[in-house]
């Protein structure tokens, strides 16, 4: 073995073998003219945002706002029920009709497919005891329909308009009520 070896080390430098460089004033200042440019952009950045989720919650507010008020007006019982048909609900013996939408929706669909039938719907009434049944009377008879909102509302006026045609050709103008609650059968009595 030798015993005088070279020495590893070089004088002057650092173990990573580079010198540290110094930093001169101009690349001081372009680091922190764009470290601004950066802070700049993060407050603009979180400005924006901050106004936009403003602008989504204010549409959200004025959204549901109008929702509220288009579901008040469908609510009101002025704007529910079709004006040329009275409705009397047995149960409430009001003229506040505390009907549910599904029970409006079918006593103004049903109005509206006998009337394009020929047939001119003069009254409903929702029965004390039942939920689900209306009656319609019709304008030039004596009886009533005996209907139920589980039916469709179309196919409901199309039977009370069938039966009402048979029971004419047959002679027979006065009943005391049609019921058309079953689908494909039909009674009068």
């Amino acid at each position: 073995m030798r015993s005088n070896r070279k020495s590893a080390l070089v004088t002057g430098r650092t173990i990573g073998e580079k010198r540290e460089r110094l930093e001169t004033a101009n690349e001081r200042a372009a680091a922190r003219k764009k470290d601004k440019l950066k802070k700049s952009l993060r407050v603009a950045f979180t400005i924006i945002g901050f106004i936009i989720l403003v602008v989504i919650l204010i549409g959200l507010y004025f959204g549901f706002r109008g929702a509220k008020t288009q579901l008040d007006e469908l609510n009101s019982p002025s704007s529910q029920l079709d004006s040329k048909i009275e409705v009397i609900d047995e149960a409430s013996n009001s003229t506040d009709h505390h009907l549910s939408s599904r029970m409006v929706e079918y006593i103004n669909q049903v109005a509206t497919d006998l009337k394009e039938l020929g047939l001119t719907p003069v009254k409903a009434v929702v029965p004390v005891d039942s939920i689900r049944t209306v009656d319609f009377y019709i304008d030039g008879y004596t009886g009533f329909i005996k209907t139920t909102i589980d039916r469709g509302a179309g196919v409901t006026a199309e039977d009370a308009e069938r039966l009402i045609r048979y029971l004419n050709e047959q002679g027979i103008n006065d009943f005391e009520y049609l019921d058309v609650r079953i689908d494909g059968k039909a009674y009068w009595k």
